[in-house]
C-alpha cells in the first residue's frame, strides 16, 4: 500500500519502521530536516521536509495516489487539518492521533464529519491496556478476536503449576478442553507446540478461547481470576486520568499519586471517587503510609522510565501478590526489564503503532486475502490470523485429526455464529464459521492455505 506519514517522533517513526518492515511504500513528512534524514537513510522510505497541513506538500508526497494518510504529530489540530486536507486532496482513508481530552466527548461527531477511518489516542490506549490486564491480573498481555469473543491471552508459567514439566497430550483434560495454548516463549525461542511439547516453569504461554473458557482454566490453575479490589497509580497525567477513570467504572478503588498541585486539583475535580494525594510517588514513607502493602494492584506511570522500573522493583519487593504494571518509553530495555520479573510493562508508543498497523494489516489483507484480522505475536515471530471459511473449501466438514495441516500451523479457535469452540482432533469446521489460526509460517492468506498441497 502507498502510505504517507506525517510526523516522525516516536510514534511516528515506530509505526513508519514497522509499516517500511511489512513492505509498505512509505512516505514520511516532518519539519525537522535532521530526523527526515535519518528516516530515509534507515528505513527505506521516502521524505519530504515540510508542513504536513500544506496542500502543495502532501501533492508532492503524492497524496492523489496515496490509500492512507497517517497524522501523528503532536498537534491534535495539525492532526486534523492534515486528514481533512487529505481527504480532499486524494480521497483517501485517514488516520489522526487525537490526545486532548477535551475531544473525547465529540470524537464520533469529528471522526463523522471529517471521514477519518480511525482515532486514536496514544494515552487512553494505554490505560485501556493496564484496564484490561487489571481485570485479569494473573494475564502478562491480553489481545481480542472475533469481536471481542475470543481472546488470546499470555501468563506465565511458575514451578507449583499443573501444568510444569507436563507435555501437551497429558495435560489434565479439565484444562485441556477451557482453551488451546497456541505459542511457547522460552528465553530467545518462540515455538507452535505440539502434543508431545513439555511446558518448563519460566515458559510464557499464549492461550487461546472463550472468555469463559479463560477464566475457567485460569481458576482451574488455581490464579486470580477476580479483577483488583484496589490500585495505586503515580503519575497522574493522562493515561492515569484515563486509568483511574476506567477502573473507578468497574468499581475499583483508585488512589493516584502527583507532585503537581495544581495537577491535583484538576483530577480532584474530574474524578471524585479517587483519592488523589500531592505527593512524590517515590518518597518510600509516603507509599507506606497509603498502604502500599495492601493494595492490590500498582501501576507506575511517571515521565522517567528508570522511576518506573525501581518503583515497581521496590513494591515486588514488600507486596508480592500486587498486580504490577510499568510504563517505559524505551523499548531497547525490553530484554533487561523482562529478566526482573516486575510484572506487565506497557510501551505506550508501541500501543499506539501497533493499533494503526493492526488497521492497516485488516486494510491490506482485506484486498488480496481473506483474513480478517491480524496479530503479530512476540516480536513478530509469529502471527494469529482470522479467516472466514467460505463454501466448497477442503477444510469444511471434515475432523481436524484427518487434515493434513503444514507443520507450523495450529488452529487455535472456531467460531460458530458465535459460539467459541476451543476445538480437539473431532472439532469440525463449518460453513461461514470463523476460524483463528496461529502460525509461524508467513504468507497465509487463504484458510485453504494451511493445508499440505
Amino acid at each position: 500500500m502507498r502510505i504517507i506519514v506525517v510526523g516522525c517522533g516516536n510514534v511516528g517513526l515506530a509505526l513508519t519502521q514497522q509499516l517500511s518492515k511489512e513492505g509498505h511504500d512509505i512516505t514520511v513528512i516532518e519539519e525537522k530536516s535532521q530526523v527526515v534524514q535519518a528516516a530515509v537513510n534507515n528505513l527505506d522510505v521516502k521524505g519530504i521536509v515540510g508542513n504536513g497541513a500544506s496542500y502543495s506538500i502532501m501533492k508532492d508526497a503524492g497524496i492523489d495516489s496515496a490509500e492512507l494518510m497517517i497524522a501523528v504529530t503532536n498537534s491534535d489540530e495539525l492532526n486534523l487539518l492534515c486528514c481533512l486536507i487529505a481527504k480532499k486532496a486524494g480521497n483517501c482513508h485517514t488516520i489522526a492521533r487525537v490526545r486532548n481530552p477535551v475531544y473525547k466527548k465529540e470524537i464520533n461527531f469529528i471522526k463523522e464529519e471529517l471521514g477519518l477511518s480511525m482515532v486514536i489516542n496514544p494515552e487512553e490506549a494505554a490505560a485501556s491496556e493496564a484496564s484490561r490486564l487489571l481485570k485479569l491480573p494473573s494475564a502478562t498481555k491480553i489481545e481480542t478476536f472475533a469481536r471481542g469473543r475470543a481472546e488470546l491471552v499470555r501468563l506465565v508459567i511458575d514451578e507449583n503449576s499443573r501444568l510444569c514439566d507436563h507435555a501437551l497430550k497429558d495435560i489434565p483434560s479439565d484444562l485441556k478442553k477451557q482453551v488451546v495454548i497456541a505459542v511457547v516463549s522460552r528465553g530467545n525461542e518462540v515455538f507452535i507446540p505440539d502434543g508431545s511439547f513439555i511446558l518448563r516453569a519460566g515458559d510464557e504461554i499464549t492461550i487461546c478461547g472463550s472468555s469463559k473458557g479463560t477464566l475457567n482454566f485460569f481458576k482451574k490453575l488455581g490464579l486470580p481470576t477476580a479483577k483488583v479490589h484496589s490500585s495505586m497509580i503515580i503519575g497522574g497525567g493522562e493515561t492515569g486520568y484515563y486509568l483511574a477513570m476506567q477502573l473507578i467504572s468497574l468499581g475499583i478503588k483508585v488512589t493516584i499519586f502527583d507532585k503537581d498541585p495544581v495537577r491535583c486539583k484538576d483530577l480532584t475535580d474530574l474524578l471524585p471517587q479517587a483519592l488523589v494525594i500531592n505527593g512524590d510517588g517515590t518518597d518510600k514513607d509516603m507509599l507506606l503510609e497509603e498502604g502500599v502493602t495492601r493494595t492490590d494492584s500498582f501501576v507506575a506511570l511517571t515521565n522517567l522510565d528508570e522511576e518506573n522500573i525501581m518503583l515497581s522493583m521496590y513494591v515486588k519487593s514488600i507486596n508480592p501478590k500486587a498486580k504490577l504494571i510499568t510504563k517505559v518509553h524505551r523499548v531497547n530495555y525490553g530484554d533487561i526489564i523482562g529478566s526482573l520479573g516486575i510484572g506487565s510493562i506497557i510501551y505506550p508508543k508501541n500501543i499506539t503503532a501497533e493499533r494503526i498497523v493492526e488497521f492497516v494489516r485488516g486494510m491490506s489483507a482485506s484486498k488480496d486475502s481473506n483474513i480478517e484480522t491480524l496479530y503479530k505475536l512476540n516480536d513478530d515471530r509469529a502471527e494469529a490470523l482470522e479467516f472466514i471459511v467460505r463454501s466448497g473449501s477442503p477444510v469444511i466438514g471434515k475432523p481436524l485429526s484427518e487434515l493434513k495441516l503444514k507443520k507450523g500451523v495450529l488452529i487455535a479457535c472456531i467460531n460458530h455464529y458465535g459460539e467459541i469452540i476451543s476445538p480437539s482432533g473431532d472439532t469440525m469446521i463449518r460453513d461461514r464459521d470463523s476460524v483463528i489460526v496461529v502460525t509461524m509460517l508467513p504468507g497465509l492468506k487463504d484458510i485453504n492455505d494451511i493445508l499440505e498441497k
